[in-house]
């Protein structure tokens, strides 16, 4: 198990009355969008491990994505926060490390910069959204390749707690981000498992109530509009921190607000 782990959780979804109940969104600050914590070095080396070493795991695409994945290229490299300095046709990031920039190999790219990963989300033609593209390296649990392509309601099979009823205010969601009003949320579960946890849907889940869990891992989940293409793009910085690194506000309001276990 990697243990590339935060010091602490900046944001808590269960301790916040807005974000308990699904989906539980929130207007987003473009300028906080991308963001450099302290694990930055950490989940970007195992990143880099990852896409030279697992690519077609990591990466995967659709060929409705082309025009979409050209946008988000450009629209991430003019919103690197603090930190990133580029020369050229490199970018250096705030670890140390010099990326060549290379828009043939565009999601590649972006997925050896930032610590979120990317997923663009378009509509099908028959009023809902599939995921078209992504470079996903910390999957809690779901396989890239299984979701590809799947309208939202299906890529959530086989989460109980997304009921058909969910799947509709989410996608009502979806179709009401405007590129001038981007959301967030963040969910939150007991886990042991590392960063990288691709689970097929049949892999068994019986064992996800057995055993210690030490780590709470939480995604801050970004919802955003791309102006050209229209995409909705959806970004994920993955948090995970020892139970003990949870402030006492926090910790208090684990007891009061319990969250699910998961692999």
């Amino acid at each position: 198990m990697d243990e590339v782990l935060q010091s602490f959780l900046p944001f808590a979804p269960w301790a916040d009355a807005r974000t308990r109940r699904l989906p539980g969104i929130l207007p987003l600050a473009m300028a906080d969008w991308l963001q450099v914590d302290d694990a930055f070095a950490g989940q970007m080396a195992l990143r880099d491990s990852l896409l030279a070493e697992r690519e077609a795991e990591v990466v995967g695409q659709m060929s409705l994505a082309a025009q979409a994945i050209e946008e988000l290229y450009e629209f991430v490299l003019a919103r690197l926060p603090a930190g990133f300095v580029r020369n050229g046709n490199a970018v250096t990031r705030p670890d140390g490390v010099t990326v060549a920039l290379d828009p043939s190999r565009p999601l590649q790219t972006l997925g050896r910069l930032v610590q979120e990963d990317l997923c663009l989300m378009q509509e099908d033609g028959a009023g809902q959204h599939q995921l078209s593209a992504a470079v996903l390296c910390f999957p809690a649990g779901w396989t890239l390749s299984e979701k590809l392509g799947r309208p939202l309601m299906r890529m959530h099979s086989p989460v109980a707690a997304y009921t058909e009823d969910l799947g509709r205010r989410v996608q009502r969601l979806m179709d009401a981000v405007r590129v001038e009003t981007p959301l967030w949320r963040a969910n939150a579960h007991h886990s042991r498992a590392p960063l990288f946890n691709p689970l097929r849907e049949d892999a068994p889940k019986d064992t996800v109530a057995q055993g210690a869990m030490p780590f709470i891992r939480s995604e801050r989940q970004c919802l955003i509009r791309l102006p050209v293409s229209r995409a909705v793009l959806f970004s994920i910085h993955t948090y995970r921190v020892r139970l003990g690194d949870l402030s006492a506000e926090q910790a208090a309001a684990l007891e009061a607000f319990p969250i699910h276990r998961a692999l």
